[in-house]
């Protein structure tokens, strides 16, 4: 099947997001036309792509035509719909209940506005953002604009698709089990995962006993994540970090590298863990010190991670109605959330084990940055499943063994509080992006985004509708 992108002759162009800031500055195009082109876009390949949850375009042409401030000031952007917007609904993801519009900002969406941005819409995630694709019973998968026959990734596949396709520049995401960099790995985007409190999050994220989930973007290139990083430090800034800083200019300095193709007891497909050894093989080519490793995973951290991820969604189930009212209906609760749930109740007793063994993850993580500047894995261990693989409908056993094999090398980073990202350093035999995943130590994201500079630099990889 052929890609679908939304690129044309309009005020957006080709450009990434700092490229239309240069664009605004000098007076070249106004907020209003690109929040026009953007709209335009959205609504030409959203049919195809299912990524679109709720908009709010009467809005953002008011926000666009009025005075912007901030430095991505009237560069049109999407949230995902897990966050909060003053007077849009935060649905979740699910059919559950009725979400009344919010009404307040939550902290995601006060950072974005801090920025100026102007948000179009909210886009749609897998129900609680617990399945590694977005897929529903009643609306249907989030598909792959590079093949419409695959899933375009995690909970955040709805803002990958739009800026893979070119709908817009930069969009929200967040990241409890890779959330950020899966869509960005199979949709051929830059997705970086921040430090745990690198960024701000809402409520209910910060409350978690283990704060898995970080929020950051996905982009077409490293400087806009770079751009993105930088200026909301200055907004928002956890003082117990190292400062990110501006970045860039790419690495100057050789890396000792760590490769890692075997994580969570899973190795990578033999066609994935090639192209890993081909991406290890250019960074050695770069001047960086490679070596083959073994994972820094302990043997019990799958079972640790999916006993703390099903409490999660024993939570939600358990508190709905308290939380949304009498319309509260866990009998339209997908047979994942169910199930994830069950999982929980059943091993209650082991809830603290798993806490305090994901806390100790961190320790782990120290000894081997010790050792390696950066790790190298592939983000995902097999190339993006087709659509219906992963069918919320299908019985939680099936669905959870099919994630977990497929979703092997992201939670490590959610437990260990790291930073990582992926990069589309990596194409299938079948023509799909398969990106690949840099992880360095606490606080490490300008290292991070340096390598990633100097790769891009040398790589020149493949952009949908480029």
């Amino acid at each position: 099947m052929e890609p679908i992108h939304a690129y044309s002759d309009d005020a957006l162009g080709h450009d990434d997001a700092v490229g239309l800031l240069q664009r605004l500055r000098a007076g070249e195009v106004s907020s209003a036309e690109l929040v026009e082109a953007a709209i335009a876009r959205i609504e030409a390949v959203d049919p195809q792509l299912g990524a679109i949850a709720v908009r709010d375009y009467d809005r953002a042409r008011l926000r666009a035509a009025g005075p912007r401030r901030g430095p991505f000031a009237g560069l049109p952007v999407l949230l995902k719909d897990n966050v909060d917007i003053q007077g849009l609904p935060t649905q979740d993801g699910t059919d559950a209940f009725v979400a009344p519009p919010s009404s307040s900002h939550g902290d995601v969406s006060r950072l974005f506005n801090a920025l100026g941005t102007v948000n179009l819409a909210k886009t749609r995630l897998s129900e609680f953002g617990f399945s590694g694709v977005c897929d529903h019973p009643r609306q249907g998968p989030g598909r792959n604009p590079w093949n419409l026959d695959h899933y375009g990734g995690a909970s955040s596949s709805g803002a990958a698709a739009m800026v893979a396709t070119g709908a817009v520049p930069m969009a929200h995401g967040n990241d409890g089990g890779g959330s950020i960099r899966i869509p960005a790995a199979v949709t051929g985007l830059v997705g970086l995962k921040p430090t745990r409190g690198r960024t701000p999050s809402d409520a209910m994220t910060r409350q978690m006993p283990v704060r898995i989930v970080a929020d950051g973007v996905v982009t077409r290139s490293v400087r806009d994540t770079a751009a993105f990083m930088w200026e909301s430090e200055k907004v928002y800034r956890d003082a117990r970090l190292p400062r990110i800083g501006d970045v860039r200019t790419p690495l100057d300095r050789p890396l000792r590298i760590g490769v890692v193709t075997t994580s969570i007891g899973r190795a990578a497909s033999p066609e994935v863990r090639d192209l890993t050894l081909a991406a290890a093989a250019r960074l050695e080519a770069l001047g960086h010190h490679v070596e083959e490793v073994d994972p820094p995973v302990p043997d019990w951290f799958a079972e640790a991670f999916l006993l703390y991820w099903s409490m999660l969604a024993m939570y939600l189930v358990q508190t709905g109605r308290r939380m949304h009212g009498p319309g509260w209906d866990p009998t339209k609760l997908d047979n994942l959330t169910l199930g994830l749930a069950r999982h929980s109740r059943r091993n209650l007793a082991r809830l603290p084990w798993a806490i305090s063994a994901l806390q100790r993850t961190q320790k782990a993580s120290r000894r081997h940055y010790q050792r390696f500047d950066v790790t190298l894995t592939p983000t995902l261990a097999t190339e993006t499943p087709r659509v219906g693989h992963l069918d919320p409908t299908l019985d939680y056993e099936t669905v959870i063994e099919r994630l977990m094999d497929w979703v092997a090398f992201t939670p490590l980073q959610n437990a260990t509080g790291d930073p990582a990202i992926s990069l589309p350093l990596a194409t299938t035999s079948a023509g799909l992006p398969q990106g690949m995943q840099l992880c360095g130590g606490w606080g490490q994201e300008r290292l991070l985004l340096q390598l990633s500079l100097q790769l891009e630099e040398a790589w020149d990889w493949k952009l949908l509708g480029h």
